[in-house]
């Protein structure tokens, strides 16, 4: 896998999550980023994460892969040549406390293992991805599912902000935001990511 150069997370993208949360729908694209060190792929091996900062959640996501650098202008197709699926883990306890003190949310995002990217898979255009659900199973149980025409900000403009707010280049991903149902993780639990009917990636959580 193509070494991944900038992690840029979309927050609040679908209505029912930002609901689920208690956060305002955003009236334009919301970013943070994750440390490259937040990365690790799924592959069917134990992922371990802190357990001394409260509840983690979950949150799947449709990520894209960016091919070269953005001007202004172009399109996502030009842009885009594969997806995958990915988890942007959060520190959810310590997440409402920075949120409360109008601190950065790093701490609660930027951990070791917290941005979780699967195997990606080619596409053709940005067209086709309507087409596909992507979903999270834990434990062999479906807890999320998303796709991206439930999106508030669509991938075009979410590249069109990012590529002029902060720059894209070729190995830039992004995470396009989470669907409804997030919730807590626990010690053991086996995630699948999957895309259509195909599991792009699993892991095993280990907690401590």
């Amino acid at each position: 896998m193509e070494q991944v150069q900038n992690i840029f997370c979309v927050g609040r993208n679908y209505r029912l999550h930002a609901a689920e949360l208690g956060n305002q729908v955003p009236t334009s694209p919301f970013l943070f980023m994750k440390p490259t060190h937040a990365q690790v792929i799924a592959d069917g091996q134990d992922i371990r994460l802190p357990n001394d900062q409260g509840a983690i959640h979950y949150e799947v996501e449709l990520v894209v892969h960016i091919n070269q650098a953005y001007q202004k202008g172009m399109k996502a197709d030009e842009l885009i040549d594969r997806v995958s699926l990915g988890i942007d883990f959060t520190m959810r306890d310590l997440q409402d406390q920075l949120k409360e003190k109008k601190l950065p949310w790093l701490l609660a995002k930027g951990f070791r293992n917290s941005a979780i990217l699967t195997a990606s898979t080619p596409i053709s255009s940005i067209a086709e991805l309507e087409k596909v659900d992507f979903s999270l199973l834990k434990n062999g149980q479906e807890v999320q599912r998303g796709n991206i025409t439930d999106m508030i900000f669509d991938i075009q403009s979410l590249v069109n902000f990012t590529g002029e707010h902060f720059g894209l280049g070729k190995g830039d991903v992004l995470f396009t935001g989470t669907p409804s149902g997030v919730g807590a993780i626990a010690d053991g639990d086996h995630l699948e990511l999957v895309f259509g009917d195909k599991v792009l990636g699993s892991c095993v959580i280990k907690l401590g």
